[in-house]
């Protein structure tokens, strides 16, 4: 696909992600100069109507939404046999990606990102749409801070309710008592997989958990979902309630949407952002005082000392005469020089800390823009603009087109003083690697070895053989069948011819039994022939034909089938001459035998036979004729 233009507009220009109905490329719309993410629907289920109504049916779900916090859906259509839907495209990571790597959240964490989700899900509820395949999967995470809903492949309008088969589509940890037991998704079934969500932020684990789906759908369906304080004491009441009020049993006894969940963690959040315990009570809070509260009190705070006289005496007071007089000017001087040269060297520490704070220390740095996804040009300018110089360097990559900056070194965000040089990572493509020798070594070593390798491992062929060991590669192909070259991309998919053996003999097996083994295996029966034998009975495998070449699953055998023996029922030949019984005989494949000279053969008749006319014998055996007369 990568390379691809679709529907003569959308570019293909690396794949980013694939699921069990489709597969997401990053893509440029060329019409409008976007980069778009472009969802196709894999091409064995583009026979499947259900699966393309499904398909279908995410695009109208999702294009029906316009809210900040759900992913945009700009186009749907079919190019040839393919179906595909396009999307803005959101570089960053998922919920999912986000809790491998924390484990648990803080409850502001889980605040954060449940706002947004939750201010989706109203949308789409407020709409009639109800997701149904809610899971952290589905919540995007994107570089510049958005948080999105996405992944309506499932949604249905809430008029439509009745799920029944379809309703075990979506994953089974988060799926309500309801879907599971009866089949039936309404708003409430969202709010339920949302409350297993809050759980799973709060204490990084899902509260159901067992070896096998059918045990965690069993837990879902009887048991209550606990208190994740139970598992994580930091995590407040208000929060506990909510995750037991939105993973009630019963859909009656759940908030009846997205919206009115909203609004209790919208309470929740605010108690918990502005409350205080009193151990917090001893620090005041900085507070900003209005301009001019201080002007009409600014001579309030003074030094008082036993020489100041009050008021009244300061009224009273004067020199007694020309030397005090001299000396309080001199010490008025002396005083107002002290100010001036405090002044001076306050004037010049400001100075020189500005220079510092805006030089070498803070003032002075600042953080790495993200420039993922852009040209060398474009990346090179937006770095410039925050103040950085910057080179380029190539590097591979999976996921970026060519020629699209990957990231930074420093990484973005990083804060690093301005004029700093930062290197921007230019994607070259998948990498070109050198494919290891997979023949001759074991299934499970191969995996192993092409996982590490930096490929993809695919539904590995097998394929019979008598020089090979089971379980033995006897060759790496790609996707089309054809044999791996000596360089293959990163990030590809390769597959596996692995020896099964032989092909077994089945001579000696009934066709019937023969035919069971061999359809076991794969292979098909054809053709098959019958033949008499005197030493294998009837119905039974004589031989069988193994075609030359390559054999695997589909590849047809013959089979050689036993008639038994060839027995023929002896004629009646009494009361005819010998030159007619004879006839006779030989004419069904049997010699003969007689007592009458030759010259008599026209004369005399047959009084004897042996076997008697009727009996079943061997072809080819001899029967006696004779004239006793």
């Amino acid at each position: 696909m990568i390379g691809r233009l679709i529907d003569g507009r959308y570019q293909v220009k690396s794949r980013i992600a694939r699921g069990g109905m489709a597969t997401v490329y990053l893509a440029t719309d060329l019409r409008l100069e976007r980069r778009v993410a472009v969802k196709i629907m894999h091409g064995h289920l583009a026979d499947d109507s259900a699966f393309k109504a499904r398909f279908v049916q995410e695009a109208r779900s999702a294009a029906r939404l316009a809210h900040p916090n759900v992913v945009n859906v700009f186009d749907q259509g079919q190019d040839s046999d393919m179906a595909y839907m396009v999307m803005e495209y959101l570089p960053g990571i998922t919920l999912r990606d986000l809790l491998k790597d924390y484990g648990k959240l803080t409850a502001e964490q889980t605040f954060d990102i449940m706002d947004a989700v939750l201010g989706g899900l109203a949308a789409a509820h407020e709409a009639g749409i109800v997701h149904r395949d809610l899971k952290p999967e589905n919540v995007l995470l994107a570089d510049d801070g958005r948080i999105k809903l996405g992944d309506f492949g499932l949604a249905r309008a809430t008029t439509a309710n009745t799920a029944t088969g379809q309703a075990l589509l979506g994953t089974i940890a988060y799926l309500s008592p309801e879907l599971l037991t009866r089949g039936v998704a309404d708003a409430r079934s969202d709010i339920y997989a949302v409350g297993i969500m809050l759980y799973e932020m709060l204490t990084g684990e899902q509260p159901f958990r067992g070896e096998q789906p059918m045990q965690v759908a069993y837990q879902h369906a009887n048991e209550k979902v606990p208190r994740p304080s139970l598992k994580n004491p930091n995590v407040p009441a208000a929060l506990d309630d909510i995750v037991i009020w939105a993973t009630n049993r019963s859909p009656g006894d759940r908030p009846e949407n997205a919206g009115a969940l909203l609004s209790r963690l919208l309470e929740a959040e605010s108690g918990i952002r502005s409350g205080t315990s009193s151990a917090d009570m001893t620090t005041q809070q900085t507070m900003v005082m209005p301009a001019g509260v201080m002007s009409s009190r600014e001579d309030e705070t003074r030094v008082i000392t036993g020489s100041v006289l009050s008021a009244s005496q300061a009224g009273r007071a004067r020199p007694a005469n020309a030397v005090s007089t001299l000396t309080s000017f001199s010490q008025t001087r002396r005083t107002r020089g002290a100010w001036l040269l405090a002044l001076v060297v306050l004037v010049a520490a400001l100075a020189g800390g500005t220079g510092w704070f805006f030089g070498y220390g803070p003032g002075s740095l600042a953080a790495i823009p993200s420039i993922t996804g852009q040209t060398s040009d474009q990346a090179t300018a937006t770095l410039a603009s925050e103040g950085f110089t910057s080179k380029l360097a190539n590097k591979s990559d999976l996921k970026i087109a060519v020629g699209l900056a990957i990231s930074t070194n420093p990484a973005a965000g990083t804060q690093v003083t301005k004029g700093s040089l930062i290197t921007i990572f230019i994607s070259t493509g998948p990498a070109i690697l050198t494919v290891p020798t997979f023949a001759g070594i074991s299934e499970t070593d191969a995996n192993a070895l092409a996982t590490k390798t930096g490929f993809l491992v695919g539904e590995r062929v097998p394929q019979f053989s008598s020089d090979v060991a089971s379980g033995i590669v006897i060759e790496a192909i790609d996707t089309s069948n054809a044999v791996l070259p000596a360089t293959y991309p990163e990030g590809e998919t390769v597959r596996f011819v692995v020896s099964v053996g032989g092909v077994p003999s089945v001579v000696g097996l009934t066709l019937e039994e023969a035919t069971a083994k061999f359809t076991a295996l794969g292979l098909v029966v054809s053709p098959t022939t019958e033949s008499f034998s005197d030493s294998v009975a009837k119905g039974t495998v004589i031989a069988q034909s193994v075609p030359e070449g390559t054999i695997r699953p589909g590849a047809s055998i013959g089979l050689e089938v036993s008639k038994g023996e060839d027995l023929v029922a002896v004629p009646n030949v009494m009361g005819l001459t010998i030159t007619q019984a004879s006839a006779a005989l030989q004419a069904v494949g049997f010699g003969f035998t007689t007592n009458v000279p030759v010259i008599w053969y026209n004369r005399l008749e047959v009084t004897v036979q042996k076997p008697g006319a009727g009996q079943m014998v061997k072809r080819g055996s001899t029967i006696e004729i004779r004239n006793d007369g």
